[in-house]
């Protein structure tokens, strides 16, 4: 936190490198949450890029009031929100699971069996409700509490809480379903 706090005052002085230790240190966890909030990567890649462009020409008169990474990720969150909206995607938006990070030092039988994991956890999210799937990656990708969730979907906390709490026992639901299969 005191490391964001430094970065960010050094970029608002002007440092160019400070943007670029912010941009490094958070684009890849941001990119993961728009990916699960959307449907492809180059979109995902486009809000998360769409949200450092809109960040660095508020630098000037922007105030941080607590996380950094919390506050990006709300703005990842709205603008995946906003994109959904513009091109009414509804409720079948998942995240490409090939684009997700994997370890490299696996053989490739670990690998496939990684492949399969990802893909029965990316058409699981397809089955939430969005409120929900919002509510479970914000908390487990953005790091959200669920009281800045609560916030973001301007609900109450207790709501955010039973979206995740419902979200993740649907995933439970879902994917033993598939194993007894």
């Amino acid at each position: 936190m005191l490391e964001d706090r430094v970065l960010l005052w050094r970029f608002k002085g002007g440092s160019r490198e400070a943007f670029c230790c912010i941009y490094e240190k958070y684009v890849n966890d941001l990119l993961t949450l728009a990916a699960n909030l959307l449907a492809d990567a180059s979109s995902a890649e486009d809000v998360v890029q769409d949200v450092f462009v809109k960040f660095v020409e508020s630098a000037k008169r922007f105030r941080l009031t607590g996380s950094l990474k919390a506050y990006l990720a709300t703005c990842v969150a709205n603008r995946s929100r906003d994109y959904i909206r513009r091109n009414r995607r509804g409720q079948k938006v998942v995240a490409n699971a090939a684009d997700r990070t994997i370890p490299e030092a696996i053989s490739p039988v670990q690998l496939v069996m990684h492949n399969e994991q990802l893909q029965r956890l990316s058409q699981a999210m397809t089955q939430l409700p969005y409120e929900q799937r919002e509510a479970v990656v914000l908390r487990l990708h953005g790091d959200l509490r669920f009281r800045q969730i609560a916030q973001l979907q301007d609900v109450s906390v207790k709501t955010a809480l039973t979206r995740y709490r419902y979200g993740l026992d649907k995933l439970r639901s879902i994917l033993n379903g598939e194993v007894e299969k």
